[in-house]
């Protein structure tokens, strides 16, 4: 920690472990009696920005002020801005290769300049999980070694399986992609309802525990092209590894970055050299703010601002408001926590907590596991708060202990916690912080939700699902409607699959996916799916045999209580079998849909939809022919899936038949929450957490066999298309250059209302007739080969050709959803990587306009460099998504915001002039900047950079180039 620190004087000895020293910011507040606030009345999130900014005091990056403002919280909010130094950095490989690669490229940059590219390597602790390329190019695949798929005697009922112990059993392969065994032939009993009466458990072992798993050839399969498709990736990962000091990478096949970075990552308190403070993240993944659950501060910042911080950058912020969010009563049985999440989640940004700290406390904290907690924090940028956090309490520790945390270490972490004021008393009579405002939700009035068709803050009660999707049909094309006509809402279109003809209709699932993002952490949510399934097959329901099912759980952790606990075989019967480990149907890497479904479907003009139990939902992010897609709980996907419409009303209609022509309704399988706690006490158990972490240290033997270059500098290979030293330091120079004014500047995009960066940055699958498989086919690739745009994410020249890509853009200048431009000079209608192309040849300089919220959702890196590297100068919009507009400064992008209750049509503009905007030698935060036309218009905007860090950031040219000139 800094020398010479003003604060040293408070390093105390902790209680009965005096080896163990810490700074005990709990005495400085008070012996100082500065202002009039003390730490008990600060909330505990803004604790441990304090202390934080006591232990890293370095009169320099860390001021005296800059910890005197948090100290003064309750009246410096919203007005100062604060340095925050993170324990460490986690990377997921999606936005932690471009990282890496940046690094690569910055100790080429910096050797070229004449400095020591040695020194270029991350300054604080970093993780990079390997987790995001995952494709489902095998599913619902038939065990191998199963003679007779389908066979048995199908007019017997399913046998009760007890909880712990799987009977035999034999499986139908019901669609997997390349099957050509005689497992492809098709089978009749579960077309008619009946299914085989035994499961049979499969020899092989699961790859994390060791123990029996059913179908595990489905994983193996999926991970051996993934390793296939993408070494070359994984080999940068690996030398990355072995160059760069101070960071490891956790390789494919262990599980989502969030999920390890609670099951392993995590420490709660960080103790190094026997020094002990709180442990704090930031990540390039926005659902870094899952650990907040865990008493852990930290939030994603996008990959720009994390490489900073990798470099010893701390993250700088405005001090935010702390919204309380006091939580009482007790939920209803029925209510999961996904329901308390969705319910969270619209009552939260009803009240406005965008770019606030959200806090939570009150008597129903308490009844919150550590999973629900983890859950409900993990959607926090959903309702556009930076991080949503949960104080340390009992309910932690006991977590902590069931776990596998060593008791001793657990002791020390209370004394520590309590010593400096972080260990919340859930006692009704403790004294609870002052929060800028308070907002009390009722555990007892949440009842079950979905959410959608197209945006994840649309809750829809599951009872009112039939009707409010009829609601969806007759409104307008827009958020929610799909304008439907009214002599067309009830049309059916029969289609023919393996032999058996089908009845598609407006609200038809297609897709059903239990995935791994983030949802599946909570052993709860996907017991109970596990426990529907068991009860859905014993009473005779079935899956319809041309929904894409897919479970792909968060860790080898959830694979293996499922397994134990009897499910697994239930949910492969009904179609849901796990296919990997890492995101897939969340990043559309979803299996396409069989031909003669997607047929139908575009033939009629089908609505069709998609169910599932992630956190992402944007229209054409799943598949471009499924129009609706919904957010829901684990085991209402598996129920959705059974009833194959989501217009059914469970309270009075029933999910199918079953045996014997009964009808079975979903309150028939629901499970309670006993049956759900005491599978969860039998099979969630500390030595799931032992071995996850044994597995983890280990590697695996893919991983472990990877041969990587041995040289400090990366090797560049100029004919690869996932690895290319990008363009951001060719213009590297010791001192920056005054702000440039754009001058005579054409409009690239002028779009609308809440642009997402799902819009703007390149995600999913690449398709065949988009720029970027242009130049993959000029490089002599074949359309099988283009992989993801989220696997090239280490090559510019793609991720900028699948910038502002999606086929759901809409550009006023085209009027229609598509991924096209204008380029005025020419007047010629381009792909917009093709318009902007014309644009940099021609030496013209280009902007973008937009509506409100502009950056909407996931950060993402690519969403601020992608357009940098097209050219674009300037964003002008109504409103910004706090996230995007620090990634917009942080690549040298000025965003400019026009004046309130102005926009392009109130001031008369078309988008078709040009536009001249002049900045000043010294800006200043707020400022108002003048921009002139070429119809002869000026107007005013304000120019967003709210403290003299983005200015100075702005001036060099971003945090890349500022953070590399220390190296020369």
């Amino acid at each position: 920690f800094p020398p010479g620190s003003p604060y040293q004087p408070v390093i105390e000895a902790l209680g009965n472990s005096p080896q163990k020293k810490f700074y005990n910011v709990s005495k400085l507040g008070g012996a100082n009696q500065l202002l009039c606030f003390t730490l008990d009345t600060l909330p505990y999130s803004i604790r441990v920005l304090f202390e934080s900014s006591i232990r890293n005091c370095d009169g320099f990056l860390v001021k005296e002020t800059d910890a005197m403002n948090i100290l003064d919280w309750k009246t410096k909010q919203n007005n100062v801005e604060v340095p925050f130094c993170p324990a460490r950095v986690v990377l997921q490989d999606f936005t932690g290769i471009p990282a890496m690669v940046d690094f690569a490229a910055m100790r080429e940059a910096v050797r070229n300049a004449g400095g020591d590219p040695v020194k270029v390597n991350p300054a604080c602790p970093t993780d990079l999980t390997v987790d995001h390329s995952l494709q489902i190019d095998f599913s619902k695949c038939a065990i191998q070694n199963a003679p007779n798929p389908g066979g048995g005697d199908s007019q017997k009922p399913m046998a009760k399986l007890s909880p712990l112990k799987a009977q035999p059993r034999k499986l139908p392969c019901r669609g997997q992609i390349g099957c050509k065994g005689p497992c492809s032939a098709g089978d009749s009993s579960r077309n008619s309802g009946q299914f085989s009466a035994q499961i049979e458990n499969t020899p092989l072992l699961c790859p994390f525990h060791l123990q029996p798993v059913p179908e595990p050839e489905t994983v193996l399969k999926n991970q051996e092209l993934e390793f296939g498709r993408n070494r070359e990736r994984l080999q940068f990962f690996k030398w990355s590894s072995k160059v760069f000091k101070n960071i490891s990478v956790i390789p494919p096949e262990t599980g989502m970055a969030h999920q390890v970075n609670l099951e392993y990552l995590s420490r709660v308190v960080f103790d190094v050299k026997d020094f002990l403070y709180p442990d704090s993240v930031v990540g390039t993944d926005s659902h870094t703010t899952m650990v907040n659950g865990l008493g852990i501060l930290g939030w994603g910042v996008g990959g720009i601002e994390t490489e900073a911080v990798m470099l010893g950058m701390p993250v700088t912020l405005t001090l935010p408001e702390v919204a309380g969010c006091e939580l009482t009563g007790t939920a209803s049985p029925l209510a999961t926590s996904i329901d308390i999440v969705l319910s969270i989640t619209k009552q939260l940004r009803q009240a406005d907590v965008a770019g606030k700290f959200v806090e939570f406390f009150g008597s129903g904290v308490s009844q919150l596991s550590v999973a629900d907690r983890t859950t409900i924090a993990n959607m926090c940028p959903e309702y556009g708060a930076i991080l949503s956090f949960f104080p340390v309490d009992n309910v932690t520790l006991k977590h902590l202990k069931h776990t596998g945390f060593d008791e001793a270490k657990l002791e020390v972490m209370e004394a520590y916690l309590k010593a400096v004021k972080l260990f919340r008393n859930d006692e009704s009579s403790s004294r609870e912080p002052e929060y800028s405002q308070v907002v009390q939700i009722s555990l007892s009035s949440i009842i079950p939700y979905v959410s959608g068709p197209k945006r994840s803050q649309d809750r829809v009660a599951v009872n009112n699902m039939k009707s409010d999707f009829q609601a969806c049909l007759n409104e307008k094309s827009g958020v929610k409607g799909f304008q439907i006509a009214v002599e067309k809402q009830n049309d059916i279109v029969p289609v023919q699959y393996e032999g058996n003809e089908y009845k598609l209709s407006h609200g038809c699932i297609v897709i059903a996916a239990v995935i791994s993002c983030t949802n599946n952490c909570n052993p709860s949510v996907m017991l109970a799916a596990g426990l529907l399934a068991k009860k859905a097959v014993e009473a005779g329901l079935v899956v319809k045999p041309y929904i894409r099912t897919s479970l792909s759980p968060g860790s080898g952790m959830v694979t293996h209580y499922l397994s134990s606990s009897g499910v697994l075989p239930y949910l492969s019967k009904l179609g849901f079998e796990v296919v990997g480990y890492g995101c897939s149907t969340c990043v559309g890497n979803t299996a396409p849909l069989p031909e003669a479904i997607r047929n139908a479907i575009k033939q009629g003009e089908i609505i069709a939809c998609g169910v599932l139990s992630g956190t992402k939902n944007f229209e054409g992010r799943l598949c471009d022919c499924v129009r609706a897609n919904y957010l829901a709980s684990p085991p209402l996907v598996v129920a959705y899936a059974i009833a194959g419409t989501v217009r059914i009303d469970f309270e009075t209609e029933p999910l199918g038949t079953g045996f014997n022509g009964k009808s079975i309704y979903l309150r028939d399988i629901w499970p309670t929450r006993r049956e759900l706690h005491t599978v969860e006490e039998e099979c969630v158990i500390s030595s799931m957490f032992k071995e996850l972490k044994e597995k983890m240290e280990k590697g695996n033997k893919r991983w472990n066999s990877l041969e990587t270059p041995e040289s400090t500098l990366f090797p560049w290979d100029l004919k690869s298309t996932y690895i290319r030293c990008p363009s951001f330091f060719d213009k590297l120079a010791k001192e920056p250059v005054p702000p440039q004014p754009i001058e005579n500047a054409h409009v690239l995009l002028y779009l609308g209302d809440s642009v997402t960066t799902d819009h703007i940055s390149p995600a999913g699958s690449i398709a065949r007739s988009s720029a970027a498989a242009k130049y993959l086919t000029n490089k002599g690739l074949t359309p099988r080969e283009f992989n993801s745009y989220g696997a090239r994410r280490g090559n510019d020249a793609v991720m900028t050709r699948g910038t502002f890509a999606n086929i759901k853009l809409l550009n006023k200048f085209i009027g229609k959803p598509a991924p096209k431009t204008i380029h005025f000079p020419s007047g010629q209608t381009l792909d917009v990587f093709e318009a902007a192309e014309l644009y940099q040849k021609e030496g013209i300089p280009v902007i973008i306009l937009a509506g409100k919220k502009y950056g909407l959702g996931s950060s993402r890196d690519w969403a601020a460099k992608g357009p940098f590297l097209l050219g674009v100068k300037a964003v002008l919009a109504e409103s910004y998504e706090k996230v995007h507009k620090s990634q917009l400064i942080g690549i040298g992008i000025a965003p400019l915001q026009f004046l309130p209750g102005e926009n392009p049509s109130t001031l008369g503009l078309n988008g078709r002039e040009q536009f001249s905007i002049l900045f000043p030698p010294e800006l200043s935060p707020g400022m108002t900047l003048d921009v002139k036309t070429s119809t002869g218009k000026v107007f005013s905007v304000i120019a967003l950079f709210e403290n003299d860090m983005e200015i100075t950031l702005y001036k060099y040219g971003g945090s890349l180039n500022f953070v590399a000139r220390r190296f020369l």
